[in-house]
């Protein structure tokens, strides 16, 4: 999926370059995958993980943190090593090894995400020790950064420009992209989801299991979907929620992400004026109209935060955006909304995008870690989670558009994304722009991943997801073939898991027990009481 874009982002909570050495991005993505019984990756699949307890005064008691090594390059696996942060929470009982987690994004830190949501995940250790990781680019694994440029790339596509300025558009983007490559490090040529699958097998193998089991959310189905491609005689258990799309190009991810979160801020604003609270009065249709013109004012004359920044309508895109994702977030939405439109106060909003807090960008160097090693946690550049989704959506898509491909067609995919929605098509624009510059994806994904010779894997699509649609589930279900077993949740947000005690419970006896549900089964809305079904 297309997460959420921003300049103020930390950890996404869960359910978002030139010429100048551009050539390299692309390296590094094989188009099969080799496994351990290359001689050149002996020596990472020998290793085992040593636990210790975490150093952040944050991390809770019992969470354990480690590490593996990973090539730089699995084309060349003498060329440089990468280290990747692990976590876990240890099982209760006897363990029968383990499962690991991926929350989405892409660019989300696994290792943070299981530190401050592990209680969701606490069943399973009735059987496992579940563990999380920041893949490479991501948290303390190598953190790419863009430093400033990740300012320049929302300015570049704020669609300020007129119609005969989009070469002055694309040569900020190329502007942007050259930073992202002077703040990355040599981990930006060799990052993306294929080489991510690939450290997961590495991690399967320093984990002590046969067999990886599984648990990805959002971007997270895509890259087991990869991994079921690449090692299918290593799939265990594997669980997909909130299933990503294997084939569509980023315009038409675009297009879907705008429309599926405009129903969701309709449905929300419903909700809202249903309420004397809603700070936009009792009438839907005139709430919509507030909406509009508060971000339209905010993009006109931002107001400034507690730390001297400036807060734009697309910072209020983007918070809004976050919240949406579950029905849970919609009080804390609507009090954070009021604070804007009575007090002018945006302190509670920007916690929506940074996952809690706010802080400026980060402008210059980077990471203690880009040479391999894990980056300390007070290191890891503040526009990671934007800066990472960046390079891995691109990294994973082989359409690369001319520049007069997209002057000719600029306007009109501007005009699609505004009727699409008022509110998020100029934000998810930006987001279909942002692989301007940067070299040719891979493409396995589109390729390769499909009729997989694995066990059977649980596919969890939402009915009112926002961020991955439905059909996204059918599609991908349909495409990896007769391995994949369909549980229909018909509820509200974004992924199943967290929101519906039928969905967790499925789960949880398919991971920890082998059941599974019958492919074509459902899980009701809990908030209208409809029982969950097998048929």
């Amino acid at each position: 999926m297309l997460a959420k874009l921003s300049t103020r982002s930390s950890v996404r909570r869960c359910a978002v370059t030139g010429a100048l050495g551009l050539a390299l991005l692309g390296a590094g993505l094989p188009a099969v995958a080799r496994d351990g019984t290359d001689p050149g990756l002996a020596r990472f699949y020998a290793q085992k993980v040593r636990w210790t307890a975490c150093e952040s005064a944050d991390a809770p008691k019992d969470l354990q943190c480690g590490k593996v090594t990973v090539p730089l390059d699995y084309a060349r696996p003498g060329a440089g090593t990468l280290d990747l942060a692990l976590a876990r929470y240890r099982a209760t009982g006897e363990s029968e090894g383990s499962v690991l987690l991926n929350f989405g994004g892409p660019g989300g830190s696994g290792v943070s995400e299981l530190a401050s949501g592990g209680k969701d995940f606490l069943h399973l250790t009735n059987g496992y020790d579940v563990v999380a990781f920041d893949p490479r680019g991501v948290g303390r694994s190598s953190p790419v950064s863009c430093g400033e440029g990740s300012v320049e790339i929302l300015e570049a596509t704020d669609g300020d420009e007129e119609d005969g300025d989009t070469q002055e558009v694309l040569r900020r983007l190329r502007n942007a992209v050259a930073k992202c490559v002077r703040h990355s490090g040599p981990v930006l040529p060799h990052i993306g989801t294929v080489n991510a699958s690939r450290d997961m097998d590495v991690i399967r193998q320093a984990l002590g299991d046969d067999k990886l089991n599984y648990l990805g959310f959002s971007y997270g189905t895509r890259l087991g979907a990869v991994y079921a491609a690449q090692f299918p005689g290593k799939v265990g258990r594997m669980v997909l929620d909130g299933v990503d799309t294997l084939t569509e190009p980023l315009p038409q991810q675009g297009l879907v992400g705008a429309k599926g979160q405009q129903t969701a801020l309709e449905n929300f604003i419903d909700w809202c004026t249903n309420d004397i609270a809603c700070p936009f009065g009792q009438d839907p249709r005139d709430a919509r109209e507030q909406v509009v013109h508060l971000v339209d004012s905010l993009d006109d004359d931002p107001v400034p935060t507690a730390f001297g920044d400036r807060f734009t309508g697309q910072d209020l895109v983007g918070a809004i955006g976050q919240a949406l994702y579950s029905r849970e977030m919609w009080p804390l939405l609507q009090r954070a909304l009021a604070q804007l439109v009575e007090d002018g106060d945006t302190s509670a909003l920007e916690g929506f995008i940074s996952g809690g807090v706010a802080f400026p960008v980060r402008q210059e160097g980077h990471a203690r870690g880009t040479d391999g090693g894990l980056a300390d946690e007070e290191d890891v550049p503040l526009d990671n989670l934007p800066a990472a989704l960046m390079a891995i959506n691109c990294a994973d898509d082989p359409d690369r558009p001319t520049a007069a491909q997209v002057t000719r067609s600029l306007a009109r995919l501007r005009a699609a994304y505004e009727k699409a929605s008022p509110i998020f098509g100029q934000y998810r624009l930006t987001q279909v722009l942002m692989c301007y510059g940067r070299p040719k994806g891979t493409d396995f994904i589109r390729e390769k991943v499909k009729d997989v010779d694995t066990p059977k894997m649980l596919l969890v699509g939402t009915r009112g997801d926002p961020a991955t649609p439905y059909r996204w589930t059918e599609e991908t279900a349909e495409r990896l073939g007769d391995a994949a077993v369909v549980l229909d949740n018909r509820g509200e947000g974004h992924t199943g898991y967290a929101s519906s005690k039928c969905v967790h419970r499925k789960v949880d006896a398919f991971l920890l027990f082998g059941t599974l549900p019958p492919s074509g089964s459902s899980c009701g809305s809990e908030d209208d009481g409809v029982a969950a079904t097998d048929g």
